[in-house]
């Protein structure tokens, strides 16, 4: 069955050709934003180009990792928290090789790839060197074919907007999820719960003692490919993602005091 599943994965891997990205462009704009030509906003075509040079990213990854696991190298784990990624559609078309054939790609359809690039938001997971470091880490060893995992967290927003206002500094939140990332992967039912605070007590009749978290967070899964230069190797980038332990309280809202949890 898994033999079968890996040949079918194989035969089903996409063509690096100018007409094959037209093709995947088409399909996304038409069956993940529901638009056509009349109605696509560059926003749209912007997704569903990257979400066409993410299918063959998954192409690679989805090679990539069963052949690491199956020749059972060491891997690296990497820790950070910040990666300063950049903007992804670039890179990756830089590391596939396939520059000439996106911009023709969409020469064809009527766009221009450096339009579109520009609206791609950098990804705000970090404001420093530190953030740039790690991602440098993680691109050569992709590009070196040595299997890494990076670790990290899905910050919602990143490095503030300065604006100057009555000689003043002035910021505003860098929202860079706004419209959602079309190069994360995410899984739902890769959650951890992750605790904060509480008090330690003794166990009765045991000289051992027990935490007692006073509140938790869920920890989400998401992944973000990274490709090695011009070699087809991509690692895997997991961020988590802080998302609620309970469900929302009508009570607390309509009472006004959902965010003191119904204490006064």
């Amino acid at each position: 069955m898994k033999k079968a599943m890996a040949e079918l994965l194989d035969a089903t891997r996409l063509e690096k050709s100018t007409q094959e990205l037209v093709k995947r462009f088409i399909y996304h704009l038409k069956y993940d934003q529901g638009k056509d030509r009349f109605t696509a906003t560059a926003l749209d075509c912007y997704i569903s180009f990257s979400a066409a040079i993410k299918d063959i990213l998954l192409d690679n990854w989805l090679q990539t990792q069963p052949q690491e696991y199956a020749l059972n190298r060491k891997r690296v784990y990497y820790l950070s928290l910040e990666y300063l990624i950049g903007r992804s559609l670039n890179n990756a078309i830089l590391n596939l090789d396939l520059e000439s054939k996106a911009r023709k790609a969409l020469s064809d359809l009527g766009y221009d790839l450096g339009l579109l690039s520009e609206l791609e938001w950098d990804a705000g997971l970090g404001n420093g060197g530190l953030g740039r470091l790690a991602a440098c880490f993680l691109d050569s060893m992709s590009t070196l074919q040595i299997p890494v995992y990076g670790y990290g967290i899905r910050y919602e927003y990143g490095i503030f907007f300065q604006h100057i206002k009555e000689h003043q500094q002035v910021e505003t939140p860098d929202n860079w999820l706004r419209y959602g990332s079309v190069w994360e992967i995410p899984h739902p039912t890769r959650l951890y719960p992750v605790h904060f605070g509480g008090e330690v007590r003794a166990v009765e009749g045991k000289s051992s003692r027990k935490w007692l978290p006073a509140e938790s967070v869920m920890a989400m899964a998401y992944d973000y490919l990274i490709p090695g230069y011009k070699n087809n190797y991509v690692n895997t980038l997991r961020l988590f993602g802080a998302k609620s332990t309970r469900d929302f309280n009508l009570s607390y809202f309509n009472e006004g005091e959902y965010v003191t949890g119904g204490e006064r």
